[in-house]
């Protein structure tokens, strides 16, 4: 059963092996499966990710910290999302409090669903008792993901869609 997970060298093979998908995407342009096939490589790629969470870490200007989680099953990369401790301007407009993307081969099988729901009590255990969560307005599979987890649509700009969620307990609404 798939879990979320914290990144580590156990799905090394698939997630490089995922790469080449994405990049025919036009994502994941900066990751290099020919570097990081290299488990010294790999293993350095997961530190970084893993450091994301403590603030003490350095970062650029526009970087808040995060953490990052996969989506596995086994072995098996299915996919990642991040989970970012605040908003700043640029991830108020686009971006927000979590990202989350399904390697290109574990699409249409309920893994963007089932991550999101994983994550939201993680969010909530980091203090956020509510999450931005943004998509492209045409991406309807993602809008339904976010729909689906109780996301209110809050407005849309320059073909974003924003939406809040509530990451806890339901509040009462007498």
């Amino acid at each position: 059963m798939p879990a979320l997970t914290p990144p580590s060298m156990m799905v090394h093979a698939s997630f490089v092996a995922a790469i080449p998908a994405c990049h025919a995407e036009g994502r994941w342009l900066d990751r290099d499966p020919a570097v990081l096939s290299a488990p010294a490589a790999f293993a350095a790629f997961v530190g970084g990710l893993l450091a994301r969470a403590d603030p003490a870490t350095p970062r650029a200007h526009d970087e808040v910290p995060s953490s990052v989680y996969w989506w596995t099953e086994g072995t098996e990369f299915l996919g990642r999302i991040t989970i970012r401790h605040a908003l700043n301007d640029r991830l108020r407009e686009a971006g927000g409090h979590i990202g989350y993307e399904v390697a290109p081969a574990h699409r249409r099988q309920g893994h963007a669903l089932a991550m999101l729901g994983a994550a939201l009590p993680v969010a909530y255990g980091l203090g956020l008792e509510r999450v931005l969560l943004t998509c492209e307005a045409g991406n309807v599979g993602s809008r339904r993901v976010i729909e689906a987890h109780g996301g209110r649509l809050h407005d849309s700009s320059a073909g974003k869609l924003r939406y809040w969620l509530v990451t806890g307990p339901c509040e009462d609404a007498s």
